[in-house]
């Protein structure tokens, strides 16, 4: 899979994301934050928060209130969350009120990720593209900038006639890794994975899991639970970019 740091092997997944409980952790606002990582050389600034044997996140969608009585379309925000449910940043989307409404999951968007200190360090950035199937020319794209204005990565969707399928791409628009769906990505009462394979596809390296969140959430709001699982030995900027990943898989299925 490229220089990044880690040699691709098969591994195991455990039936779901779960937080165990930890005590004795900063609390700020009532939110559990992870210790703030000490500076790492050649480290994009803010991505330290990926290196400290991180190999899961958990993200979950916050609940908007005028949305739910209203279904009028807010702007996302999402916390992201290491394995021991402290939280490694805050997400933000950044659209205008008519692109969100209008537009839909076709919508172009900016995702702002803050760390802990409020420090906008990884950028989202997904251009207005052609969302159907039929159009092969104009599938869509997201770039990954860490910190904003540096591009670490792309992520690239893949035409396939029944498959969600996507590439992981570096700066250099070289491939790094295969993202591949099912053929249904709603089902009911189970999670929904999306497996990150090498570039040959035969050596599973991560996933991307949509959480089943309940009949009543899943029902009457959209705000769902995502987790992604990736080597814990992953560049980071590979990280910051498989994050990416989640973001515009969660803006096209869910």
């Amino acid at each position: 899979a490229g220089n990044y740091g880690f040699q691709a092997q098969p591994m195991g997944f455990p039936g779901g994301f779960v937080i165990p409980p930890v005590q004795n952790q900063p609390i700020v606002g009532g939110t559990i934050w992870m210790p703030i990582p000490a500076s790492i050389p050649n480290c994009p600034p803010g991505l330290e928060y990926l290196t400290q044997q991180i190999d899961q996140i958990l993200i979950h969608q916050q609940l908007e209130i005028l949305e739910i009585l209203t279904g009028f379309e807010e702007n996302n925000k999402f916390e992201l969350k290491n394995a021991l449910g402290q939280r490694l940043y805050f997400a933000v989307e950044d659209t205008d009120c008519l692109t969100r409404n209008c537009c839909g999951p076709s919508r172009p968007f900016t995702m702002r990720i803050i760390d802990n200190l409020g420090r906008e360090v990884i950028t989202l950035h997904r251009p207005l593209r052609c969302s159907e199937c039929c159009c092969p020319c104009c599938l869509q794209e997201l770039e990954v900038q860490a910190p904003p204005g540096t591009t670490v990565g792309y992520v690239v969707q893949n035409w396939h006639a029944c498959l969600p399928k996507f590439t992981i791409q570096d700066e250099k628009r070289m491939d790094v890794l295969k993202i591949t769906g099912p053929c249904v990505p709603c089902r009911c009462c189970e999670d929904v994975n999306f497996e990150v394979k090498s570039l040959d596809e035969t050596c599973p390296v991560g996933r991307i899991s949509k959480q089943w969140a309940g009949f009543v959430q899943e029902m009457f709001t959209d705000a769902d639970n995502f987790g992604i699982s990736f080597p814990m030995d992953l560049d980071v900027k590979m990280k910051a970019v498989m994050i990416g990943a989640c973001f515009l898989i969660v803006s096209l299925s869910f």
